[in-house]
């Protein structure tokens, strides 16, 4: 399954707090990716919680961005990746 870095902006910064209405938001971000076939890997998240980057595998561009809707999250940008892990030549 392709894997893609989804990068995203918060303008208002994001809001997922640490506690269990938190781990309930995540659980429907979840079930909700699933209908598109979208995994969520992990994220990165800067500082000022303003921009975020996921890592997610999907079998299209299209189904995360209907994910990403479909959770009321932004997409700014979309890039197939693979991995380059640094010790590949070993």
């Amino acid at each position: 399954m392709p894997r893609y870095l989804v990068e995203q902006t918060f303008p208002d910064r994001l809001a997922l707090p640490a506690s269990v209405e938190g781990a309930q938001m995540c659980q429907a971000i979840i079930g909700n990716n699933t209908l598109d076939g979208v995994t969520w890997i992990h994220s990165y998240i800067t500082p000022d919680k303003r921009k975020s980057f996921c890592l997610c595998e999907a079998p299209t561009p299209e189904a995360v961005r209907r994910a990403a809707q479909r959770n009321g999250l932004p997409v700014d940008r979309i890039t197939e990746v693979r991995l380059l892990d640094p010790y590949f030549h070993l």
